[in-house]
């Protein structure tokens, strides 16, 4: 059978797919370029003028029986995203729109405009027509990295000047009058709020910045009710975790003095009885729970590898072949979460993750670069991989999994979307899979963002692809058996990609509103994209379905 796909006029088959495609992107350079650290990686967009043929080869079938619905779901649960509003917060590739959090009380999406160093207050009082309202400039304080808000109060994590100095946690209202600031640790990278209300939690990365490599630390504000400035702030460390210890599966750089120096934490959930927290620490392949009421780390969970020499784990692992090739390798991937968020389900929690993965400049090596590297396919050159892994116990384990998953409260997986995302990608988007190839040898279209949300009976989870651009869905109501619902790009492969309407490029934060914050009455997934600059709305509407036999 023969599908047409009218997003990128061409036909797909069910079957196995061999074809040959051209295609054109009108710029490729490093065009942008993370404002955040010295050390920072270059983001690659697009492709040369040169036109590149690709051959797309599957060794496995992708078509939409492949990835559709099981036989055991309630095909009732199916919704399909579509463009309501978008709106330009600055110019393409200046990190102007970041993170987003949304307000139901004054119907305010509040974004962090890296461009400007600000904080962006958007109305979406008509969330078809989204406005400018006010802005919060920080240039004389630091650099804003993640924003909060709930229950009249915006929280607003700002780095020092000096990225090895301790940072804070400031609080305006939402109308951006200061209240009081605290401080945070080094590098305060993500803020969040406790479903109570009560507690602001920081995850402060503490990354390595030129010759000082501060601890990475969670910060816990318990909020007084009566005086905000009477607040009681704690810095909670993992000074109790050291080389002795660590579990080996946590990646530890070989260079670290002290694993507290070494563990990075990037983002935190928080459980709905506000007790527990669990941070992702993407760069070590784990994650910490850290028990809010008695305020200290109580475990960490090394998240372990993936393998993915299995059929259902297969990639493509070359930028450089002019082709699409996703099968199985000889190699293991680190899940390395960015977002993750958490829900229940008959009274057990489950931590959803987007396995972005991460390299710090020290631990990376492609694999032809390796001492060893005669000891390996050639095949498998281009491929980044941990090198003092590599040179040590001769492992291939890539950065990131290429997926999202789904993890007991225990630190168990119960779900992985294994290799959906290129399958699905290549399918229906061939000419900005990976990037246009460009990814493909280091972590591929790196799910980044990740919001949660319920619609009707049904849990959904919305998964932003950082490279490849657009935004996952998939019915997440059943852990064990997710299962992957829709998927929306809406970038433009015949414009100019700095064009304003070129799309929304590398989605950095998803919220989801539901119909009872919603100023409409409709649900809807507000993206945030680093890019091309813009805040984008896209509705949440049931989509008709066919039972499949």
């Amino acid at each position: 059978m023969v599908y047409e796909d009218q997003n990128q006029g061409r036909k797909r088959s069910q079957s196995n797919i061999r074809f040959v495609q051209n295609f054109n992107f009108a710029k490729l350079t490093n065009m942008f370029k993370f404002n955040s650290r010295p050390n920072s990686l270059f983001l690659m967009i697009g492709i040369s003028f040169s036109v590149l043929a690709a051959s797309v080869v599957f060794t496995v079938a992708l078509g939409p029986k492949a990835l559709a619905h099981g036989t055991n779901h309630d095909f009732g649960d199916r919704i399909k995203l579509s463009a309501l509003s978008r709106y330009h917060v600055g110019p393409f590739n200046s990190g102007a729109a970041e993170v987003v959090a949304f307000d139901p009380a004054t119907q305010r999406a509040f974004v962090t405009n890296a461009q400007k160093n600000s904080v962006d207050a958007i109305s979406l009082a008509k969330p078809e027509s989204p406005l400018f309202d006010f802005s919060i400039d920080f240039n004389e304080h630091g650099k804003v990295n993640s924003l909060a808000v709930m229950n009249g109060i915006l929280a607003i994590a700002v780095e020092a000047k000096d990225p090895r100095q301790a940072g804070v946690v400031s609080l305006f209202d939402t109308d951006g009058k200061p209240i009081h600031s605290f401080a945070a640790g080094a590098m305060p990278d993500m803020v969040t709020f406790s479903p109570n209300g009560k507690l602001i939690l920081s995850a402060n990365e503490g990354e390595a910045n030129l010759s000082t490599d501060p601890e990475g630390t969670i910060t816990l504000i318990r909020l007084n009710s009566k005086s905000i400035k009477s607040s009681t702030v704690t810095q909670i460390r993992f000074s109790q975790f050291t080389h002795a210890n660590i579990d080996p599966l946590i990646n530890i750089s070989p260079r670290a003095e002290t694993v507290a120096q070494d563990l990075e934490p990037e983002y935190i959930t928080v459980s709905s009885d506000s007790k527990t927290a669990w941070v992702s620490l993407q760069e070590n392949n784990a994650l910490a729970e850290i028990s809010l009421e008695h305020k200290r780390v109580k475990r960490l969970y090394p998240l372990g590898y993936k393998d993915h020499s299995q059929r259902i784990n297969g990639l493509d692992l070359s930028d450089t072949d002019n082709k699409i090739d996703i099968r199985p390798w000889p190699i293991k991937g680190m899940y390395q979460p960015d977002s993750i968020a958490s829900y229940e389900v008959d009274g057990e929690t489950f931590i959803v993750t987007a396995n972005e993965g991460d390299a710090r400049e020290e631990e990376a090596s492609r694999v032809a670069k390796l001492a060893n590297a005669s000891e390996y396919d050639r095949s498998l050159g281009r491929l980044n991989v941990l090198s003092h892994k590599a040179e040590k116990t001769g492992e291939l384990i890539a950065f990131g999994a290429r997926s999202f998953s789904i993890w007991n409260q225990d630190g168990v997986q119960v779900f992985d979307s294994a290799s959906q995302f290129e399958q699905i990608t290549a399918r229906d988007y061939p000419r900005l899979f990976n990037q246009g190839d460009l990814r493909s040898d280091d972590r591929g279209p790196e799910p980044e963002a990740l919001t949660i949300g319920k619609v009707g009976n049904a849990m959904y989870a919305f998964i932003g692809l950082e490279r490849t651009g657009g935004i996952m869905v998939y019915n997440i109501s059943q852990p064990e058996n997710a299962f992957f619902v829709d998927y929306y790009n809406n970038i433009s492969t015949k414009l100019d990609i700095s064009d304003p309407e070129a799309g929304d490029m590398a989605p950095e934060s998803l919220v989801f509103v539901n119909s009872i914050d919603s100023p409409s009455g409709q649900p809807f997934l507000i993206s945030s994209n680093e890019v091309s600059g813009t805040l984008s709305l896209y509705k949440i509407d049931h989509a008709e379905h066919k039972n499949r036999k």
